[in-house]
């Protein structure tokens, strides 16, 4: 009987292995192998994610439900059940970080000299007037008291702001509680650190114990019943109708506001909160018992990153990597000299992102340069690349610019990008109705002595210079001809309605990138029914897109070898015989964030290799602008090929996941060499770039690595 592989029973819901993932995250917190402050930045990560998680995927999962939604998942479960699985697992995650903070890292805070001082109440007398003086002189005059009353209604409480909400009566009066709240100022640090005193300790203390503490002072006629912390999640997802919308930017700018006046789906109130404050809560907030986390400890511990930052604690931190040069450019006129001499592979962050702005740089002042032509989904906050792009329009040349404005979280930032880009003179580019453009390309088209030659970059990751340093991504410069034509097709579809009869390397989605990655893994079903060799590598943040995992399961039950890497959502279940028997899936969480996307397939010893902006999910595949690119280089294929080798074999950031469905395990190192992928890149791209240096700059150099092969892996998300 032929096996169904779209059974549900051989899928993972892909909300819970998301909350899975953030639990490999945590582990990372609890590993007393990791430095003590690394391990602080990865507590701080776990609620970041969740942060999000809420405000999309929970808030998603909740208007499917009231919108009387009731198809099923992969893996069989209606929107309701997957809530319920959901919030309990989730109520698991955050019970554990708590436990991991208060009994591990505080702790180890305190024994490396770092007390966090849970309570107002345990100040010293000093450390009380210290409190109260920097209380009245920075932080009163920023408050905003609120009061409920007949008068005054239920203020709006901001979307993941920290509150503190108090019951009060008049005084001298025996009326009704009242309820009261303030917000606690994001405009302030949160952490405030305490006069030394002799025990040579560093004592901090959270700036909301210190407004608790005076928080009679803003309700001067009343008596404080009880004060406590609050913080509540909004729903932050929202739905454009694009079609309908005259103006994109006015419509999503429209959207972002409603973020903070979404529905609440998220309480998080201080452990024993008063039962009166607590059920006021709940009923002007419209939140139910499961939605209510009751925390034993700060809420909102992203604040860890701040005690991260902390100066006067260097030996607690990971030793700082410095991006090594991409030899190709070095000693080079121009990026588009060193581009004419062959392909140049880049591995971020072990090597440096600067030729990716330095390409728009000098394109923007190289009088030869006729026209640059980029997709733009995220960049950081003080873009060379936007600035790049601005002085090019000013020098008169063609200028198109992709802003994606649907770039979730994202959408401020790029609506303004959009319009000083437009201001500076740039054709801006909204992408496709319907649709996101995810792609990471640029195009600029130079006239070269011997006539016009098109250079591309294409990239797994963002153009950012900021999160290039601690993401992992794949960059290529071409003058590959064929790519050339293929990125001029690319921008005329984006702009106009000029789709080309034909395209020659670069794979798109929505329109042919599933297909292709289909055919790709049934021809090593062909090659391993033929006897011939067959293997299938790949390496993406997210599995979940349901072809895609039934054709491995397919190519898996005829005997083709698979193995993923796979960081985040994977909706696959391995061992399953006669299933999944021959499909190994493992996840690396590091020091820096694991985000490219690498694709290999044996072909019978004539191996393909892609790479791109596209994970195995739905949205990627059908409902995004995607590029996948071949990498034709031998060189640059061995190189890939080394560094998913490198991947399967680690065995100190890597997790791999057991045949029950969604756990993972650490692989068992006994009698092994420790293997820290991240750490072996660091090495080889110092190695690398030495390497190319001349004999008489090279003699004498040395190389301490940023992080030692057989240390713990810290990860970044």
């Amino acid at each position: 009987m032929k096996n169904n592989f779209y059974d549900p029973k051989y899928y993972v819901n892909r909300e819970v292995s998301w909350v899975q993932f953030d639990h490999r995250v945590l582990n990372e917190a609890k590993n007393k192998k990791v430095p003590l402050f690394e391990r602080l930045k990865f507590m701080s990560i776990v609620s970041s994610n969740l942060d999000e998680f809420f405000m999309v995927r929970v808030a998603s999962l909740i208007d499917m439900i009231h919108a009387g939604y009731e198809k099923k998942d992969i893996a069989g479960m209606k929107p309701k059940k997957q809530l319920e699985a959901l919030l309990a697992e989730i109520h698991v995650l955050v019970e554990e970080q708590y436990n991991a903070f208060n009994r591990s890292l505080v702790p180890a805070l305190l024994k490396a000299g770092l007390e966090i001082v849970k309570h107002h109440e345990e100040l010293t007398e000093e450390e009380q007037a210290y409190v109260d003086k920097y209380f009245m002189e920075s932080v009163y005059p920023v408050l905003t008291p609120m009061a409920v009353d007949s008068s005054r209604p239920f203020p709006l409480i901001r979307n993941k702001t920290l509150n503190l909400g108090a019951m009060v009566r008049k005084k001298g009066t025996k009326e009704d509680l009242e309820f009261a709240t303030v917000q606690v100022p994001s405009v302030l640090d949160r952490i405030v650190v305490l006069p030394a005193g002799n025990s040579g300790t560093t004592r901090i203390i959270m700036l909301e114990e210190i407004i608790e503490r005076n928080i009679s002072k803003l309700f001067l006629h009343y008596d404080i019943v009880c004060a406590q912390h609050y913080r509540i999640t909004r729903n932050g997802d929202f739905t454009l109708q694009e079609e309908d919308a005259e103006d994109l930017l006015q419509e999503i700018q429209k959207q972002v506001k409603k973020r903070q006046r979404g529905d609440a789906i998220r309480l998080e109130v201080e452990e024993g909160m008063d039962k009166h404050l607590l059920k006021f809560l709940k009923k002007e907030l419209k939140i139910e018992d499961e939605e209510v986390y009751h925390i034993d400890g700060p809420l909102d511990l992203t604040v860890c990153m701040k005690i991260y930052g902390m100066s006067g604690f260097d030996s607690l931190r990971e030793a700082k990597h410095n991006p090594m040069p991409v030899p190709e450019f070095e000693g080079a006129e121009s990026i588009f000299e060193g581009i004419r001499k062959g392909d140049v592979l880049m591995h971020h962050p072990y090597q440096s992102f600067t030729p990716v702005v330095d390409f728009i740089r000098q394109a923007a002042t190289d009088p030869r340069v006729l026209a640059i032509k980029q997709t733009l989904y995220r960049v950081s906050g003080n873009s060379p690349i936007i600035a790049a792009l601005q002085k090019a329009a000013g020098e008169g040349k063609q200028v198109t610019v992709l802003v994606e404005l649907k770039a979730r979280f994202d959408e401020e930032h790029n609506i303004e990008w959009a319009k000083q880009l437009e201001k500076a003179g740039c054709h801006v580019i909204y992408g496709l109705v319907g649709l996101k453009t995810h792609s990471k390309i640029t195009l600029v088209v130079r006239k070269d002595e011997d006539g016009i030659r098109r250079y591309v970059h294409l990239g797994t990751g963002n153009y950012n210079d900021s999160t290039a340093k601690l993401y992992t991504d794949i960059g290529l410069f071409t003058c590959d001809t064929k790519i050339g034509e293929d990125a001029t097709a690319v921008f005329n579809m984006l702009s106009g309605y000029s789709e080309p009869e034909g395209w020659n390397d670069l794979l798109l989605a929505p329109l042919w990138l599933k297909e292709r990655f289909i055919y790709l893994i049934r021809r090593e079903v062909a090659n391993v029914k033929a006897k011939k060799s067959a293997h299938i590598i790949a390496k993406m943040n997210s599995l979940c897109d349901p072809d895609i995992i039934a054709e491995l399961y397919a190519a898996s039950s005829a005997g083709v070898k698979i193995d993923l890497i796979v960081r985040g959502i994977c909706c696959l279940k391995v061992g399953i015989p006669n299933v999944s028997e021959n499909i190994t899936v493992r996840s690396i969480v590091g020091t820096f964030l694991e985000h490219s996307r690498i694709f290999y397939f044996e072909n019978a010893g004539d191996s393909e290799i892609y790479c791109g902006s596209a994970d195995w999910m739905p949205r990627n595949l059908e409902r995004r602008v995607e590029i996948v690119f071949p990498v034709k280089d031998a060189r640059h294929k061995a190189e890939l090929r080394h560094i998913l080798d490198v991947e399967l074999a680690d065995n100190i950031g890597a997790s791999v996941l057991e045949p029950d469905s969604y756990s993972y395990h650490k692989p068992d190192r006994r009698g092994k060499k420790t293997i820290n992928s991240q750490a072996i890149f660091v090495q080889e791209a110092v190695e690398k770039y030495e390497a190319s240096l001349p004999k008489e700059e090279n003699d004498g150099r040395r190389f301490i690595p940023a992080m030692s092969p057989t240390e713990g892996a810290l990860p970044k998300d």
